[in-house]
């Protein structure tokens, strides 16, 4: 399940580097602070991961991770992304975002599998690759982090590892189930999004 993980682990870094670089801009970060940003929000939820799962953080025994974010970045600045008003709301950044948290949601899922955790191991480390990033930055912007108001944005990445646990058990776990889970989770977030499917609050 390595490549698996891999390909996962690269597709997440992507989307999520553009994410926390359209985020920084929109504070109004200088180029340090976009990158720093990007980095947190890309590579800040698999270092936690890794630290938790007691492996060496693959952001820091790979140079790819790193080389993917600067690329999203410097490519990001040159197309001008931060002159489009009202980014977050077009179909190519909810898109991106979609592709990143399921990615990650199975990255993170694949690494409770090959590590033995339990269900809830697993769950909670899918959690923490999918939204760690993301919490991060908000952190970082003095902002409550997003999943935690979000619409069923968290969610997804519950769903994704329970499923992946569950057809694990059975063996039935390979890369055809893998990729019909990613556009599973994929479809489901982006029904969630347009419908605007939440979760019920406590009043």
């Amino acid at each position: 399940m390595n490549y698996l993980f891999e390909v996962a682990e690269f597709f997440g870094i992507i989307a999520f580097a553009l994410s926390g670089f359209y985020a920084a801009v929109r504070e109004k970060f200088d180029i340090l602070g976009i990158f720093i940003a990007a980095f947190l929000t890309a590579l800040g939820g698999g270092i936690t991961r890794d630290a938790i799962a007691g492996r060496l953080p693959f952001t820091f025994t790979h140079f790819m991770p790193t080389f993917l974010v600067i690329g999203v970045v410097v490519i990001a600045i040159l197309l001008k992304l931060n002159k489009h008003d009202k980014f977050e709301q077009t179909k190519i950044f909810i898109l991106s975002d979609t592709l990143g948290l399921v990615s990650f949601a199975i990255a993170g899922t694949f690494v409770g599998l090959e590590t033995g955790f339990n269900i809830f191991g697993i769950v909670m480390l899918s959690l923490i690759t999918a939204v760690g990033g993301s919490c991060l930055r908000d952190m970082v912007l003095n902002k409550i982090p997003f999943f935690l108001t979000s619409d069923f944005y968290a969610t997804i990445a519950i769903i994704v590892s329970l499923i992946m646990y569950i057809l694990n058990e059975f063996e039935v776990l390979n890369i055809f189930t893998t990729a019909a889970i990613f556009i599973f989770g994929t479809t489901l977030r982006l029904l969630a999004y347009y419908k605007k499917w939440k979760l019920p609050t406590v009043s």
